[in-house]
């Protein structure tokens, strides 16, 4: 009967298991060198089991520091209309925001339709690095009405952004939105610490503020394997 071992790259994604079962978050695991060490194969060969773990969100790498156990995903109920800081610190998680790029721009047609304002209407874009336990969880694209620009004068990093709106008298209220998949770019990879092509949860929403007028539309690029939606269905007579 003939052998059916198998490839050098799910021996080592099994042992790398292992040991992230028994190992805490943030954790470091063996280098792409000691792998190649302990298990006599390539670099190539030990960095596609790491990846591969990486998409699963089982891991993470950081640059010039190593490869690291991940987080448990997060879970979020979307029956819900909370913030990304209110949701990490109900699991007990420290949330935090790095500034890719902001300003005021003329939006683009879906960006107009979905906030309600004229052609050609000016919106805030904002880009931000979402962060738990320093971690990074999602690539966030907001844009807001230009009325609401006085955000910019708030410090995101730090601040919750509907904190910040409801400073300027926007206060979320309700939201609209929908969930699809997409695989990571080669930035958005680099921006998250996942392999390009890791699968990416991506939520889109419009939030409507204590006067039912749109104040924010965004979309949200989750890494898959560390950020979960739970559902609650209740049946409807046909």
């Amino acid at each position: 009967m003939k052998s059916t071992t198998p490839p050098a790259y799910v021996i080592i994604e099994r042992e790398l298991r292992k040991m992230i079962a028994k190992a805490q978050p943030g954790d470091p695991l063996p280098s792409d060198a000691e792998l190649c060490r302990r298990f006599g194969v390539s670099r190539m060969t030990a960095r596609q089991a790491v990846q591969r773990l990486a998409s699963d969100g089982l891991l993470y790498r950081v640059s010039g520091r190593g490869t690291f156990v991940a987080q448990t995903p997060v879970h979020r109920r979307i029956n819900t209309l909370l913030s990304f800081t209110e949701e990490m610190r109900r699991r007990g998680l420290k949330a935090g925001s790095r500034m890719l790029q902001s300003g005021v721009r003329a939006g683009t047609d879906q960006e107009v339709v979905a906030l309600q304002l004229p052609v050609g209407g000016l919106v805030v874009a904002i880009q931000r690095l979402r962060l738990a336990d320093g971690v990074p969880m999602a690539v966030e694209n907001v844009r807001l009405p230009a009325v609401c620009a006085g955000v910019l004068e708030a410090n995101l990093e730090e601040t919750s952004l509907f904190v910040a709106l409801e400073a300027i008298g926007r206060t979320p209220t309700q939201a609209y939105g929908t969930l699809t998949a997409a695989a990571a770019d080669v930035q958005e990879a680099q921006w998250l610490n996942v392999p390009t092509g890791a699968p990416l949860l991506i939520e889109q929403r419009t939030i409507h503020d204590q006067a039912d007028v749109p104040v924010e539309f965004t979309e949200s690029r989750y890494v898959g394997g560390r950020y979960l939606f739970d559902i609650e269905l209740l049946r409807q007579p046909g």
